[in-house]
């Protein structure tokens, strides 16, 4: 299942969770400002918990694989 989508008629093309009109920069907004991710779903019910869940995993090994280029 695709996480992400871009299409520039949602939201001008803003990345957003797959199936709705969330902002995938507002799960990270969320989570820098010291939310959780409880509230992060709570504000934003058309997220699953997967979906966010699998984002969140998908930018952590996106992070690890760029440290490893770098060391």
């Amino acid at each position: 299942m695709k996480l992400i989508t871009i299409d520039p008629e949602i939201l001008g093309g803003v990345p957003v969770f797959t199936g709705t009109r969330v902002p995938v920069q507002g799960l990270f907004d969320c989570l820098e400002a010291g939310d959780s991710l409880e509230d992060f779903l709570q504000s934003f019910p058309d997220v699953s918990r997967d979906q966010a869940i699998r984002v969140l995993e998908a930018s952590k090994a996106s992070v690890l694989r760029e440290v490893e280029c770098v060391s």
